[in-house]
């Protein structure tokens, strides 16, 4: 059932982000009063149906998770329709079980461990910051860059180790990041793309939760119901020490490890961040790192 609403959510949330001129429906004339005013946000169900070449109520049926298994072709005309683009495709096929997006193996995300041979390639990474994220956006393990950049001050840990929580309940994970809005869209775009194909798991329930209650602008972002997945992009980081630094990542899948992803942030093309990481891990001093190490997965 849970899983049936967050469908009809995403379903109706991008249906009132298009208006008809984005997908070649005649717009609204206000010179012809003969045409009745609208009074939805975005499109109609009807103009989607009429789009997708399915009837009005079954299309309704969809939005109201009333529906059986349909099928790809049905799935794909939707998709269509709405002008998704290949992350909110992937995300509303898993939703409405179609054939195109097998659904994931449950782990349990509070048993997640990192392999001793991932943590060794970590630690042997010493001129880049790096840490593997793994489901529910737990952060499993850090190199000590990571942790000199990001994360030498402890809040990581009063955060339970989640990096979500860490970006919108924390001082340090609300200022270290010079697009904070960015990142907090994002982060939450990306938790609630796995939320929504785990809709009974306990922990990303607590956590949604949790943030819900706690943080006006999570409450806001989540309401936007847009889904994201973390591959690569560019981040402006403030740390009090070395300053502002523009700083290139990946997201690199883990073979073999269900959910986790070695992040992995460089300097930028002609940024002065090459020369402000040896600078960094030449201040985190032993007393900080062994302080932080004991804080940190």
């Amino acid at each position: 059932m849970a899983k049936n609403r967050e469908l009809g959510d995403f379903l109706r949330a991008y249906r009132a982000r298009l208006r008809p001129g984005d997908v070649g429906l005649p717009s609204e004339n206000p010179r012809r009063p003969d045409r009745a005013a609208r009074r939805v946000a975005g499109l109609r169900r009807e103009e989607v149906a009429r789009l997708a070449g399915v009837s009005v109520d079954y299309y309704a049926r969809l939005e109201q998770g009333r529906t059986g298994q349909v099928s790809g072709s049905v799935l794909r005309a939707i998709a269509n329709a709405l002008c998704l683009g290949p992350t909110e495709r992937e995300y509303f096929f898993t939703l409405a079980g179609g054939p195109d997006r097998p659904a994931p193996a449950a782990s349990p995300i509070t048993q997640q461990r990192v392999r001793p041979s991932l943590r060794r390639l970590l630690d042997s990474v010493t001129q880049a910051p790096a840490f593997v994220l793994g489901a529910g956006m737990q952060v499993l393990a850090t190199n000590e860059l990571a942790r000199a950049l990001f994360f030498d001050d402890g809040s990581l840990a009063a955060a339970g180790g989640n990096f979500t929580k860490w970006i919108f309940l924390t001082e340090p994970g609300r200022t270290r990041y010079v697009d904070w809005d960015d990142v907090a869209s994002e982060a939450t775009a990306v938790l609630r793309a796995e939320a929504g194909v785990k809709p009974e798991d306990a922990f990303l329930t607590e956590l949604v939760g949790e943030l819900t209650v706690k943080s006006t602008d999570f409450r806001r972002l989540w309401a936007e119901h847009k889904v994201y997945v973390c591959e690569s992009g560019t981040k402006r980081v403030r740390h009090p020490v070395v300053g502002e630094l523009v700083l290139d990542y990946e997201a690199l899948p883990v073979p073999g490890s269900g959910e986790q992803k070695l992040i992995v942030y460089v300097p930028a093309e002609e940024s002065t961040a090459a020369d402000a990481l040896p600078l960094l891990g030449s201040w985190y001093s032993p007393p900080v790192a062994e302080r932080s190490r004991s804080e940190l997965p």
